[in-house]
């Protein structure tokens, strides 16, 4: 998670002073360097120690050590523009063609984004995992889950058993499994170890299961506990966005990546498998409809 989502995370959980403080320091990112932290507290209409006690709230040791960390990040945005805003890509005025192009150009930027973040030692790794395990849950909150079903289906379209692990019932799924198994853990933040689905890879881990985790980019939990991790493009915002364009196209590429390097594994196999497959089905679906037509001609 990079420093600005952070900072939001701030501003949602603590409703004190520190909120003042990041909601000036987001709106002044860009010319953050040219004051000092007497002017950071005067114009947020906090005080000194509240600035101090707000970096530290980020795990910084001062004022000092976060602008050190905030400077960077804002020069890495910087060096990293996109061509169009992934947090506001149209506004109230923008014509229909403008939303067409705006949507276009931020979700080509989101897959090369996430290509260019991908680690080829982290992909072996996650396709070994895959293809040793008997059995695959994924486990994300909403939205990203919706993306894990589609997952889902693919790999049971070529006979991989993989599950859903619903909200409420994590836990109990994360205690049936072992290392004969692989949990796909989704989550923007990465970062809250006390919250659904986060607070269940220790347990997995315990268990020796083989674990992929997708994140957002920057530091977080996740990261620090799991040896094989994927980054999401991570330009959005936490919570002021208007939706989540550029994520769901990042976690959807980066599912897509996983399953194909999992196919080609055993590709005849898998080609075999999803041919034979596809022609039951289609000689199911041709006898309904032979039956709807013989229906159809007797009344």
């Amino acid at each position: 998670m990079y420093l600005f989502q952070k900072i939001e995370e701030v501003m949602m959980n603590y409703h004190d002073a520190r909120h003042a403080v990041g909601e000036f320091v987001l709106h002044e990112q860009k010319n953050l360097y040219k004051y000092t932290i007497n002017e950071v507290a005067e114009y947020s209409y906090t005080s000194k120690a509240t600035v101090v006690r707000f970096a530290k709230t980020l795990g910084f040791e001062g004022w000092r050590d976060f602008m050190k960390a905030f400077i960077a990040e804002v020069k890495y945005q910087e060096t990293h523009h996109a061509d169009v805003d992934a947090n506001y890509p149209f506004h109230e005025k923008s014509s229909h063609q403008e939303i067409i192009e705006s949507l276009k150009t931020l979700q080509m930027e989101s897959i090369q984004d996430s290509a260019d973040l991908m680690d080829m030692d982290m992909l072996k790794m996650a396709t070994t995992y895959l293809v040793k395990s008997k059995h695959i849950v994924i486990f994300g909150l909403s939205p990203n889950i919706f993306l894990g079903e589609l997952f889902r289906r693919k790999m049971i379209s070529i006979g991989k058993k993989v599950d859903i692990a619903n909200l409420g019932e994590m836990g109990i799924i994360s205690r049936t499994m072992d290392e004969q198994d692989c949990a796909i853990v989704i989550s923007y933040s990465g970062n809250n170890k006390h919250a659904e689905p986060m607070s269940y890879l220790q347990n997995l881990l315990d268990q020796k299961v083989s674990i992929i985790g997708i994140t957002s980019g920057g530091d977080n939990y996740m990261r620090r506990i799991l040896p094989c991790v994927f980054t999401m493009s991570s330009k959005e915002r936490l919570y002021t966005k208007i939706a989540n364009f550029a994520t769901e196209e990042s976690l959807q590429f980066i599912l897509n990546v996983l399953y194909s390097c999992y196919y080609r594994e055993e590709y005849q196999k898998n080609c075999l498998f999803k041919i034979q497959s596809s022609k039951i089905l289609e000689s199911r679906r041709n006898a309904v409809l032979n039956e709807m037509q013989d229906e159809a001609e007797q009344e």
